[in-house]
């Protein structure tokens, strides 16, 4: 189920491919990526597919849609399938941090009666309409801040996730034992989690990525026999250049002035012999950072591929998972093209870049020079400590980049690229390959709305490992009879 029309394109599209096995999918998808032929050309020639995945992805929203019609949906889905799982969760933009400090500023009275604060309940409604064995919950880990008319949210969503027909009046239904999938250093398998304990770090997990998440898995309380913990296999931290660094590189675009290859170059050079003759930079903390920018100007190239495109061909892998990554059939790359911005911000990203590769770290707005400050008021206020001061965040090529959040289309002041002599922020499948987006994952429609899908996405690779979790725990049962029914304590195939 997903609202946006241009997200439920790209699903409705990935459905499609999934309606193909393993080596069978037609040249026509591939045709389609590289924009050699339209979308009603690939599913007319593909009608059964184009059907099936026109009925898997449901544009709808949820607490609108009638309840009836969304149970009906669901059982026509399921018919009449016993094993399975239901994967979502409520709509989180009331319960990020960013976005209650951003209400709280507004109104705090808002925030308590905004509605979105309760349509959990119609998860919950979902849970005791079929009773899955099993079900996967994600949400922001803001939740476990939130309050609402003075009680945890948290709190109040794990109770009635347990008895999810109690929470929303019914007398009769099941009841859910619930887990965490996070390592809980001392903590006995056999106590309830804290809520803390939900809390995944994506960046444990082999994920490219510092995202941080809640994951509840619920499994059926008449359910028993499977294991006592279901925890993820702890990974080594992936750097986000081993995820992006075979990607081609690009010059970002100028906007608000003439864009070209040589506007741009002429930009990020005549910065460097800017600072050469700026007071600022004399002194011990941004001579070095002069130093960085004077020897980075000597790579400073114009990128064979541009701006990018919809499709650029290459044959580089990157050094992290490129089975899980690469499609050879695809041949290249999709949504890796670059957005403009003003010459002033250009100049920023590059010290930034310059700045971090001196000091091994992001800098602050306190860190910049007053001639590169923006000049309006909220940078006034972070420097005074009153809003964000990592205004202009470099991604680290040596680390896990920060979270990609549906932000990253707004400006891409914090999504900036390391690599200082393409002095941009990062593209679609740049963000898409942090989030573990396999590159035969087309995103739909606008960049803007490209970016808005990838940001709220959970990453499809830790979405696998928590699959195999799930797959555990219906593996652990059998059927009592051929009829697919499910008995207390076995799970029908």
């Amino acid at each position: 189920m997903e609202r946006d029309a241009t997200a439920h394109s790209t699903l409705r599209l990935r459905a499609f491919f999934r309606h193909f096995r393993d080596g069978e999918v037609p040249d026509a998808y591939y045709q389609y990526l590289r924009g050699e032929i339209s979308r009603e050309r690939l599913y007319s020639s593909h009608p059964v597919q184009a059907k099936a995945s026109e009925d898997e992805a449901w544009q709808a929203e949820l607490g609108i849609e009638p309840h009836d019609t969304v149970r009906a949906r669901i059982a026509a889905a399921l018919n009449g399938a016993a094993t399975w799982a239901l994967i979502g969760g409520p709509p989180c933009q009331a319960y990020s941090l960013v976005g209650r400090s951003r209400m709280a500023r507004v109104s705090r009275d808002k925030f308590e009666s905004d509605s979105r604060h309760v349509l959990y309940k119609e998860y919950l409604r979902i849970l005791a309409d079929h009773e899955p064995p099993v079900f996967i919950m994600e949400n922001v880990k803001g939740l476990l801040s939130s309050t609402f008319k003075g009680e945890g949210i948290f709190d109040l969503i794990l109770n009635d996730l347990r008895a999810p027909a109690a929470s929303i009046g019914r007398a009769n239904g099941g009841e859910y034992r619930l887990y965490s999938v996070v390592e809980r250093v001392g903590r006995q398998p056999t106590l309830w989690p804290a809520p803390s304990d939900y809390v995944i770090r994506c960046e444990d997990y082999g994920i490219p990525q510092a995202r941080h998440r809640l994951i509840v898995f619920g499994v059926r309380s008449d359910l028993a026999g499977f294991p006592a913990s279901f925890d993820l296999d702890r990974l080594e931290p992936v750097p986000a250049a081993k995820a992006i660094d075979d990607l081609p590189r690009l010059r970002s675009g100028l906007s608000k002035s003439p864009d070209s290859d040589d506007a741009w170059h002429s930009v990020v050079q005549g910065a460097v012999e800017n600072w050469r003759h700026d007071k600022a930079f004399c002194g011990p903390e941004l001579a070095p950072v002069l130093r960085k920018a004077e020897q980075l100007s000597k790579n400073l190239t114009r990128p064979r591929a541009k701006r990018g495109a919809r499709f650029i061909k290459t044959i580089k892998r990157p050094a992290y998972r490129p089975d899980w990554f690469i499609d050879d059939r695809l041949g290249g790359v999709c949504n890796h093209e670059t957005r403009g911005h003003i010459s002033q911000d250009l100049v920023r990203y590059y010290f930034a870049c310059s700045f971090a590769q001196v000091y091994r770290r992001s800098p602050t707005l306190k860190d910049f020079p007053r001639d590169l400050l923006p000049v309006h008021q909220n940078a006034l206020d972070a420097l005074n400590g009153n809003l964000f001061s990592d205004r202009f965040r470099v991604q680290l090529r040596n680390r896990p980049a920060t979270t990609i959040t549906s932000h990253i289309s707004k400006d891409g002041h914090y999504f900036i690229h390391y690599d200082a002599s393409q002095c941009r922020s990062l593209t679609v499948r740049e963000a898409a390959r942090l989030q573990t987006f396999p590159d035969n994952y087309f995103f739909e429609g606008p960049r803007t709305a490209q970016y808005v899908q990838v940001g709220n996405a959970v990453p499809p690779m830790l979405a696998q490992q928590i699959a195999t979790r799930v797959l555990t725990v219906l593996d652990s049962f059998l059927p009592d009879d051929k009829t697919g029914t499910l008995a207390p304590g076995a799970v029908s195939r």
